[in-house]
């Protein structure tokens, strides 16, 4: 029997679009998915910038001096900010996600957490490094 003839009426349950709002652990998790929004835009940018440096000088120029804006850079430091929040949230959850033992014993969390930051701030100045001597 197909089920558009039945005659019982399925239960639907009212979902508010505010749902996420009642919990601060899936208010955290909302938020941290909404990341995504920066950091695909700013990989939209950035996409932007290797097509006009393909098409030349001149081009990649005018894409330069539109990021100097005050729009381009507002945006970069809320990109900024949405990437760290990120960092930030995925690196406390790598210990729970990635149990590490020592020995018969499970490592804490916080030398996990603690090595990602320091991982983070060498890569960072490395690529600042890179950019200054360029």
């Amino acid at each position: 029997m197909d089920i558009s003839q039945s005659k019982r009426k399925p239960y639907v349950r009212q979902v508010k679009k505010s749902w996420w709002l009642r919990n601060s652990f899936y208010t955290g998790y909302m938020l941290r998915e909404g990341t995504c929004i920066f950091v695909g835009a700013y990989a939209v940018i950035l996409l932007c910038g290797l097509l006009r440096l393909s098409q030349g000088a001149a081009a990649f120029a005018g894409w330069l001096t539109a990021l100097h804006s005050p729009l381009a850079i507002l945006f970069h430091l809320l990109a900024l900010a949405a990437c760290l929040f990120h960092a930030k949230t995925l690196f406390s959850l790598a210990p729970k996600a990635i149990r590490i033992f020592k020995g018969e014993e499970l490592l804490p969390e916080k030398p996990i957490i603690m090595a990602q930051y320091i991982g983070l701030a060498v890569v960072s100045v490395i690529v600042l490094l890179i950019a200054i001597l360029a």
